[in-house]
C-alpha cells in the first residue's frame, strides 16, 4: 500500500490518473523495471510524484482562479537531485525551508530518500538499512529535521515505516498490520500515514501522544493520511465505492470533513497542511490536465499550473506559505519551490 503524496504524498489510483503511470513510464525505459512491478501492488492510491531539482530562479507566477481574492502563487526556483536522469519527488517542507523527498534512479530503478536543505544542498541518498527492494522513500520532515517515510523488504517488498534523526533509523509498524507507511510528522513528533490491516482493508491512522487511532472515511475502500499539523488536523485522500479519489481533512476533534473536490475535478488528492490549516494537493480535470491545488477551508479553492505543463502538483506547505511541488514537461519531471501570498483565514467548517 502507498500514498502521498501523494505523499509528502502520493495519491490517485494508478488506473485513473497519470501520476503513478507517469512514474511507471519513466521507469519502463530501463530493464530494472521488474522492481517497479512489485511495488505497484503497494500503490492502490496514486503517489503524487513529487519532483526534481536544479536551482535556477523563475519569475513565473499564477493568480488563484477565484476573484475577488488576492491570493497569488509565485515560483521561486526549480531543482533536481544531483545525478544524470534522476526523477526527484519532493514530499514536504518544514518551517526552515528544508524539503524532504525521494528520487528515482533510472539506471537501476531504485528509490532513495533525500533532504534538500534551505541553502540548496542535498544529503547523501537516504537508504533504510533493512531495505532489500531498492525502495526507501522519505515522506515527511518537521522543524527538528525528524524525517519519516517507508522502506520495502522481503520477497513481496512489504512496506514498513521508519524515522530518521541524524544518522539514526528506527522502524515503525502499526500493530497487527500487513504493511505500514508513515507519511507526515508534526513538530511534537506526532505522525500519520496508512496501513493495511489483517483483513486487507487499507486505513489511515494518526499517532498522537503515543496513541494510535485508525480511521476510514465512511464508505471508502481506501483511506490514508498524508500530513498532520501542530493542532493535530490531518489531511489525506480516500477512494469511494465508485473508485473515485477525493480529499478530506480530519479536525482536531477527530471529525472528518469530506468530500473535498474543487469545481471541475474528477479526482482530488490532498497532500499537506500547515499550522494555519492551509492545504495543498492536486486535482485532475475532465480534459486530463492535473493542476496544483491550494485549499483554504471551508470552501476556497485556488488552482496553479506551471507554465507550459499539463501536470502540476503541490505536495507540502510550511507556515510562511512556501510550497514544494513538481511539474512534468517533455524533458521529464521537475521540482519547484513556490510561495503563496494573500491567503484568507481558514476554519474547520465544511462538509461531513
Amino acid at each position: 500500500m502507498i500514498p502521498r503524496g501523494l505523499i509528502g504524498g502520493e495519491l490517485f489510483s494508478a488506473s485513473q490518473t497519470p501520476n503513478d503511470s507517469a512514474e511507471l513510464n519513466h521507469k519502463s525505459s530501463n530493464p530494472a523495471n521488474a522492481v517497479t512491478t512489485k511495488r505497484q501492488t503497494m500503490k492502490t492510491i496514486m503517489n503524487v510524484i513529487y519532483s526534481t531539482f536544479g536551482l535556477f530562479p523563475l519569475a513565473c507566477f499564477a493568480l488563484a482562479q477565484q476573484a475577488p481574492e488576492s491570493v497569488s502563487i509565485r515560483v521561486i526556483t526549480t531543482f533536481e537531485y544531483p545525478g544524470t536522469g534522476n526523477l526527484t519527488l519532493p514530499q514536504e517542507i518544514n518551517d526552515a525551508g528544508d524539503i524532504v523527498g525521494y528520487y528515482i534512479d533510472l539506471s537501476n530503478a531504485a528509490d532513495r530518500g533525500f533532504v534538500r536543505f534551505s541553502n540548496g544542498n542535498f544529503t547523501a541518498p537516504i537508504v533504510e538499512p533493512n531495505d532489500t527492494c531498492m525502495d526507501t522513500r522519505a515522506r515527511g520532515i518537521n522543524n527538528s529535521r525528524l524525517v519519516c517515510g517507508e522502506y520495502h523488504n522481503g520477497a513481496d517488498c512489504t512496506a514498513h515505516g521508519f524515522f530518521l534523526m541524524g544518522n539514526n533509523f528506527s522502524e515503525f509498524d502499526v500493530p497487527g498490520s500487513v504493511d505500514t507507511t508513515v507519511i507526515g510528522v508534526n513538530n511534537v513528533a506526532d505522525f500519520c500515514g496508512g496501513f493495511t490491516d489483517g483483513s486487507g482493508t487499507q486505513q489511515a491512522f494518526v499517532s498522537i501522544g503515543g496513541t494510535i487511532t485508525p480511521f476510514s472515511v465512511p464508505g471508502a475502500s481506501v483511506t490514508f493520511a498524508s500530513d498532520l499539523n501542530s493542532s493535530n488536523q490531518a489531511v489525506g485522500s480516500y477512494t469511494d465505492s465508485s473508485g473515485i479519489t477525493h480529499g478530506y481533512f480530519r479536525g482536531t476533534n477527530g471529525a472528518l470533513h469530506f468530500p473535498i473536490d474543487p469545481p471541475g475535478a474528477t479526482l482530488t488528492v490532498l497532500s499537506g497542511n500547515n499550522d494555519s490549516n492551509w492545504i495543498v494537493g492536486a486535482y485532475l480535470d475532465s480534459g486530463g490536465t492535473t493542476h496544483g491545488l491550494f485549499f483554504v477551508p471551508p470552501s476556497r479553492f485556488f488552482s496553479f499550473d506551471y507554465p507550459g505543463s499539463t501536470f502540476t502538483a503541490f505536495t507540502g506547505v510550511n507556515t510562511q506559505g512556501f510550497i514544494c511541488g513538481y511539474y512534468n514537461d517533455d524533458s521529464g519531471i521537475h521540482g519547484f519551490l513556490a510561495r503563496v501570498r494573500g491567503v484568507p483565514a481558514a476554519n474547520e467548517t465544511g462538509k461531513e
